[in-house]
């Protein structure tokens, strides 16, 4: 079985605070709630912050989890209302059919793999230095339109398209996916679709698709450790589904690097709002 929880963080309280600015510690939260064998499991997680003042931790996990221990230290655990919200995803699941469209969210990671980084390390410029054969190194995208053409990319093999916009939205169009991954580390690109140029000038009509919060994220994996440093892009938008067996396999297995960090949990809402819903 699993399980999909919403909890309150207090961005008050210190606890609530120290979780909020550190990927870390909140893994180490998320894992604290899994009493079935926690290290046997994968959760995925994601912080969403839409309202600053209650921020919301989404959890999708295999088991049923207990979220005491986050709403003692870190919620409003005095406080009246539901502290947390727990339901079964499978209903969801069984729910999916090709052609289906939904409303989306997903926080990721978008990288690269690449022998030449635009930023190497002191060992990488060793090694080259030293005439040793580059090893390919990942590399995270650091522009919103790299990141957009990460995501562009990849969606059908998560089992979705992101169809194109009406122009009644008034959005612009986007580069081509492989424009948008190429561009530059210069910043020089919008994440809302803003008109790029590629090489050949080819634009694609706009896709339904934004990017609604953009961070860099820097903490040691353990006292001592070099940092694990993350570029990551929050896409919101509508997509349509185009195989369930593919879309399931991403919603509980989360797509792109750094899951354990709060990257990969994919939420659907069906545009019209209806209830019953994951995200």
């Amino acid at each position: 079985m699993t399980y999909l929880s919403r909890i309150r963080i207090n961005p008050l309280r210190s606890a609530g605070r120290r979780l909020l600015g550190s990927p870390r510690r909140l893994h180490g939260a998320v894992m604290g709630g899994l009493a079935d064998d926690p290290d046997q499991q994968r959760p995925l997680w994601r912080l969403d912050g839409d309202n600053p003042h209650r921020p919301k931790l989404l959890v999708l996990s295999e088991s049923k989890p207990d979220w005491t221990h986050i709403v003692e230290q870190a919620g409003w655990p005095h406080a009246d209302g539901e502290h947390y919200e727990l339901r079964e995803y499978e209903p969801v699941l069984r729910r999916l059919a090709v052609g289906q469209e939904f409303a989306f969210r997903v926080t990721a990671n978008p990288v690269q793999n690449t022998s030449e980084p635009a930023h190497p390390t002191e060992r990488q410029r060793q090694r080259a230095q030293e005439g040793q054969r580059r090893r390919s190194q990942r590399v995270g995208h650091r522009t919103a339109g790299a990141q957009l053409g990460w995501f562009l990319a990849r969606t059908e093999k998560w089992g979705f398209v992101v169809p194109g916009s009406s122009p009644a939205t008034g959005t612009t169009e986007h580069p081509t996916a492989a424009e948008a991954a190429s561009t530059g580390e210069d910043g020089s690109s919008e994440a809302d679709g803003a008109a790029c140029s590629g090489g050949a000038g080819e634009l694609e009509p706009a896709r339904n698709v934004r990017i609604i919060a953009r961070d860099r994220h820097s903490f040691p994996k353990r006292r001592g450790s070099r940092p694990v440093v993350l570029h990551t892009a929050t896409f919101e938008g509508r997509l349509r589904v185009t195989s369930v067996e593919l879309l399931r396999w991403a919603l509980l297995c989360g797509i792109g690097p750094a899951k354990a960090y709060g990257c990969g949990l994919l939420t659907l809402v069906p545009p019209d709002g209806e209830s019953g819903t994951d995200g």
